[in-house]
């Protein structure tokens, strides 16, 4: 029921502080009423305003001369790629409500930013996701994966977009909270771009176009701004529910009108629906807004001003058609068959005022709902969690080195563990071929999309390793900017441009936000080292339960640029011809934090793998060089398990025999286990034609960089490692079987 007035109580109800309740009385110089209070409840929320993040974000490196939309300028960062076209790319994450409704939670997530990306004026051409879960040995993590698995699935395919990449990491500190980031890039030429703002153009009428508005996804925004309780699995109807083919009806439209060069802006209605899109278009353009509701197109009866508001339905768009062109922009959508209708005008106070049965129900500044205006913002307490002291003293000595014999059966039962295993009962949901783009499908370390009609491609990748960041908040997020970039360079792509989704805790708790500053001050000084700008992203705090707070997981999304993708690389050589593999860059493995020591002891501990921006730099660097001068044959980055399993990816995914001898590695590694199985940074297996060995070798080491040549092709379908004390011999079947089988019987 709506109120004139509304209490203090009732503005704590809604997630508001006695501080912020006060601060909203002097914006608007009275009590606000409930309609009022719901669009200050969401757009101050956390998920809408960033209150507890914008400063420290702030601090992220953001310039490049190839940016076309600053960070948070736009619904997505905008890169320049030459040929008069854009790479447009964002991350978001839709965590609580999947682990709520993990189909309608997952799909809504991948329609979310896919409507970020198009209405750019980007055609969508690959997508990603990064998912957390727990062991699925346990029924409910079962059903929270597979059913998240599947809708992210359903959505993409029928949207006909390809799934590029992503990554999967299973842990039990992700059972209560699973987290779901979701990544698309697109493709936009200059002069087709599409601004989300007003451009002050003061008398333009607003539409909204898209489907009806319900109930549904009502308090979405506050929902995503609070920890998970036994309370929160009930709040169903806080979950959106996707319809992807009125998607696909919607991006054609919305592209068709970009094109056609009708629009003055346009803006995704996401969390706080009409709320958010009605004040962030208005404070970009610097304008207000009279919005009659009355005029939304409603799927529910009897719905009020306050829920009209704050639903968030999917699939709707809140577009401002230039004048005169008002009739061709609805007659393109209802071509498509969908709704197109004038709720409203741009005003020139900075007011936006909402109406409804004739009666004003809202009347805010514009400016005081939005990020950067007047929502509040803050850094929080910080306090060093004491834990990092503790696990810093892990001696690896205290584990006991593997024997040579016991080597063969660890490679195989990592390489059927949860992390390391073949992700194909989850891509082989996806549609990898629609659009005609694969190049370098999932799978690899990271994917590759040719461009239409060009020669050049994207390379993407996800990336961050939980457990490090949890281990050591900040190089942590250092080495997931570097495996990320490391990833996309695997492909033979230059990295090009950073979207990051920060999944943390509840910033309230000293110790989490300690853990986030970190994380955050990790990813600036990495991505500022390597040159690459931070387009924009998501935070999502209250990944927390009773049970305590997630893994700190900084997802670093990347993309990277090649000018032919006839010239790209894949993790195993394309050619028949013998080539000769080398492990180059900073080899330094430990098993200390590493995937090996959690598998074999149970233990999450110890000192993270030593990070060198200067050393993941010119490793990246000499890649790409070599690359560029058609030397190498195949790239694969060294990650979880190490240089064994790399080894153990490279002849499963090629169905190609090497022959190794560690010999040379031996003599600078004290352990078997770490040269075997540990980790480290800077670090890849190339291969290439033995005529060009000695060019690919003055690459790295002029660079003061490692190169071990360790292997050579071999007609046998086989991995044979040899050393001092060893011979190991694997069949690539035998890899294969074990590879496949990790997820597989989770998804029958």
């Amino acid at each position: 029921m709506e109120k004139e007035k509304v209490s203090l109580e009732e503005a704590k109800e809604h997630g508001l502080t006695e501080t912020e309740f006060v601060e909203i009385q002097k914006i608007l110089g009275r009590i606000p009423n409930s309609t009022e209070l719901g669009i200050f409840s969401a757009m101050w929320s956390e998920h809408c305003s960033y209150k507890n993040s914008i400063l420290k974000l702030k601090t992220l490196p953001t310039k490049s001369d190839k940016l076309l939309a600053q960070a948070g300028e736009e619904n997505a960062g905008a890169m320049d790629i030459g040929d008069g076209l854009a790479v447009v790319f964002k991350i978001e994450s839709h965590n609580h409500p999947t682990a709520v409704e993990p189909y309608q939670g997952a799909a809504t997530g991948v329609g979310g930013i896919m409507r970020d990306i198009f209405t750019m004026g980007a055609r969508p051409i690959t997508s990603l996701n990064s998912l957390r879960f727990g062991d699925p040995k346990e029924p409910r993590n079962k059903y929270l994966l597979t059913r998240a698995v599947k809708g992210i699935g359903d959505y993409g395919n029928s949207l006909g977009i390809a799934v590029g990449g992503g990554e999967l990491f299973i842990h039990p500190t992700f059972t209560k909270n699973p987290l779901v980031n979701a990544m698309t890039v697109g493709i936009a030429k200059h002069n087709e771009m599409a601004s989300a703002s007003t451009k002050g153009k003061v008398g333009n009428k607003v539409y909204i176009v898209g489907a009806t508005t319900g109930r549904d996804g009502i308090h979405g925004a506050s929902f995503a701004s609070k920890d998970l309780t036994k309370e929160s699995e009930e709040k169903r109807s806080a979950v959106q529910v996707g319809d992807p083919f009125m998607e696909k009806l919607l991006m054609e439209a919305s592209l068709e009108a970009i094109q056609k060069n009708l629009l003055v802006g346009i803006q995704d209605m996401g969390a706080a629906g009409i709320s958010c899109a009605t004040s962030e278009m208005s404070a970009k353009g610097k304008t207000g807004m009279d919005v009659d509701l009355d005029k939304v197109p409603l799927r529910e009866a009897d719905m009020n001003a306050y829920e009209i508001m704050l639903s968030e339905s999917q699939e709707r768009m809140l577009v401002i058609p230039e004048v005169g062109k008002e009739e061709e922009l609805v007659s393109i959508f209802h071509k498509w068959g969908l709704n197109a209708v004038e709720i409203g005008t741009v005003t020139a106070d900075g007011i936006l005022r909402i109406r409804k049965n004739g009666s004003l129900k809202a009347e805010i500044p514009a400016e005081s709902l939005v990020l950067g205006g007047g929502a509040p913002r803050y850094v929080r307490e910080e306090k060093r969690p004491s834990y990092l002291d503790e696990v810093a003293k892990f001696d690896v000595n205290s584990i006991p080195d593997l024997k040579p014999d016991t080597v063969p059966q660890t490679l195989t039962s990592l390489l059927s563990s949860l992390n390391i295993s073949s992700r194909r009962p989850l891509y082989e949901q996806y549609d990898t071929e629609v659009g005609l783009v694969k190049v370098v499908e999932p799978g690899e370390d990271g994917g590759l999309v040719r461009i239409p009609g060009t020669k050049k491609g994207i390379a993407v990748a996800t990336d961050c390793n939980s457990r490090y960041t949890y281990l050591n908040p900040y190089e942590g997020a250092q080495i997931a900017v570097c495996e990320s970039a490391r990833n996309v360079a695997a492909t033979g792509a230059e990295p090009y441009g950073v979207t990051n989704n920060l999944n943390f805790g509840n910033p309230y708790i000293p110790e989490n936000y300690y853990v986030f500053s970190e994380c955050v001050r990790g990813l600036g000084d990495a991505c500022r080292y390597l040159g690459l700008p931070v387009t924009g992203g998501n935070v999502s705090f209250y990944n927390e339960s009773p049970e305590g707070p997630v893994f700190p997981t900084p997802t670093i999304g990347m993309v990277g640029v090649i000018d032919d993708v006839a010239k790209g690389l894949r993790t195993y050589p394309k050619t028949n011809e013998v080539v000769q593999y080398a492990l180059v860059g900073d080899f330094q493995p430990t098993i200390s934090a590493s995937e090996y020591l959690y598998r074999s002891q149970g233990l999450d501990t110890g000192v993270i793998p030593k990070v060198s921006l200067e050393k993941e730099k010119q490793t990246i660097d000499s890649l790409i060089e070599c690359r560029k001068k058609g030397l190498l044959s195949s790239a694969k980055d060294l990650s979880l398990g190490g240089l064994l399993v790399a080894l153990a990816k490279i002849v499963i995914s090629g169905n190609k025999g090497i022959e190794v001898n560690l010999s040379a590695l031996q003599t600078k590694q004290e352990r078997l286990d770490a040269l075997c199985f540990g980790e480290t940074g800077a670090s890849f297996i190339v291969s290439f034609l033995p005529s060009d060995g000695s060019k690919v070798s003055e690459a790295f080491t002029a660079k003061g960089l490692s190169f071990f040549p360790i292997g050579t092709s071999s007609t046998k379908s086989s991995l044979s490692v040899k050393g001092d004390g060893f011979h190991w011999e694997w069949t690539t079947k035998s890899l294969a079987v074990e590879f496949e089988s990790g997820l597989k019987s989770y998804f029958e």
